[in-house]
């Protein structure tokens, strides 16, 4: 469990989406995975493609909540996402099989996970850092 602390979650699914790529199944994102008839009438589908936005989207959560940490450990999975999100976009322009919509959304969830990341860690850094008027600098406490 500690290695998903450490390693960025979209490097896992950048991982996934490559050995398709490399396998030659890159089209597999095109495949209809769901086809369902809802109650008002209207067909609904889902492809594996979506399936990968989705499991996107439960990353983006997690990745945001690891953010939170202010330890050495978050500075690594800082570091370690943005050259993740390097690699989406090489992809994305050099990749003829990453050059979908599913890929660029991906990309953009990477890019929002480096944003948010930072953002989220400088803002509770800020906060655990406490100044004093009298005594001068008080340091933060310790986390467990």
């Amino acid at each position: 469990m500690k290695i998903l602390r450490k390693v960025p979650m979209f490097g896992f699914l950048l991982v996934i989406i490559d050995i398709f790529i490399l396998l030659g199944k890159g089209e597999i994102m095109n495949n209809l995975l769901i086809k369902i008839k809802l109650m008002s009438g209207a067909m609904w589908f889902m492809s594996v493609g979506d399936l990968f936005v989705i499991i996107g989207l439960i990353f983006l959560f997690i990745e945001v909540l690891k953010s939170t940490r202010t330890s050495q450990a978050a500075i690594v999975d800082h570091i370690l996402s943005t050259l993740v999100l390097i690699l989406f976009l090489i992809e994305f322009i050099a990749v003829k099989g990453a050059g979908t919509s599913t890929f660029f959304i991906l990309a953009l969830m990477s890019l929002f996970d480096v944003i948010a990341g930072f953002t989220v860690t400088i803002t509770t850094a800020r906060r655990d850092v406490t100044m004093d008027r009298d005594s001068g600098f008080v340091p933060p406490a310790p986390h467990n």
